[in-house]
C-alpha cells in the first residue's frame, strides 16, 4: 500500500513488479489526488491499482489486505501519528512491514529526526527491522511486535521532537 500516495509516482512504479496476480492500493487523505490519480491508472490501464479514501488518523484499508507499506516523504505530514499507526496496524498480514523513506531533519522542516520515528513506532508497538542512510534522507523499515494487547493513541505519551 502506498499511503499518502498523492500523484501516484510510487503506485503506477510497483504495479508492474506485483504483477498482475498482486494488488497495489494507492491511499491518500485527499479525494481530488485520488480522482486524479484514478483518470491515470485508467489511462495506463493499470488493472491491479485500487485506490482508498483515508482519514488524517486511519488509512481504511482493508483487515489483513497488505504486505508493505510505503511512506515516502509524507510521515512529517501526518497529524495524528498515534492514531494512524495505530488504525494501519490491522491491515498487515503476518509478516508484513512498514517502510518510511524521509529527510532526517526536524518536522517544522518537512523530515522527521530518525529517534522521533523510531519512538513514535514503538510507542504504537512496532519495532525497526532496518535503517539504511540514503543520499538524502533514510529508509526506516518496521515491523508489528507480537504485543496481545495495544496502547490506544489517546493514551501515548508524545516522544519528544
Amino acid at each position: 500500500a502506498d499511503v499518502g500516495a498523492g500523484s501516484g509516482y510510487y503506485a503506477v512504479r510497483l504495479a508492474p513488479r506485483v504483477g498482475p496476480g498482486g494488488q497495489v492500493i494507492a491511499q491518500d487523505i485527499v479525494p481530488r489526488y485520488l480522482e486524479r490519480l484514478r483518470s491515470r491508472i485508467e489511462r495506463e490501464g493499470l488493472s491491479n491499482v485500487t485506490l482508498a479514501l483515508g482519514d488524517p488518523h486511519d488509512p481504511r484499508l482493508p483487515v489483513s489486505s497488505v504486505d508493505l507499506v510505503l511512506l515516502v516523504h509524507m510521515y512529517h505530514e501526518i497529524e495524528q501519528p498515534y492514531g494512524l499507526l495505530y488504525n494501519l496496524r490491522p491491515a498487515l498480514r503476518p509478516g508484513a512491514r512498514v517502510a518510511v523513506v524521509d529527510l532526517d531533519r526536524s518536522t517544522a522542516s518537512h523530515g522527521t529526526p530518525p529517534a522521533l520515528l523510531r519512538c513514535e513506532f514503538a510507542r504504537v508497538g512496532y519495532r525497526e527491522v532496518g535503517f539504511y542512510p540514503l543520499r538524502e534522507g533514510y529508509l526506516a523499515v518496521f515491523a508489528p511486535t507480537g504485543d496481545a494487547v495495544r496502547v490506544v493513541p489517546a493514551r501515548i505519551s508524545a516522544c519528544a521532537a
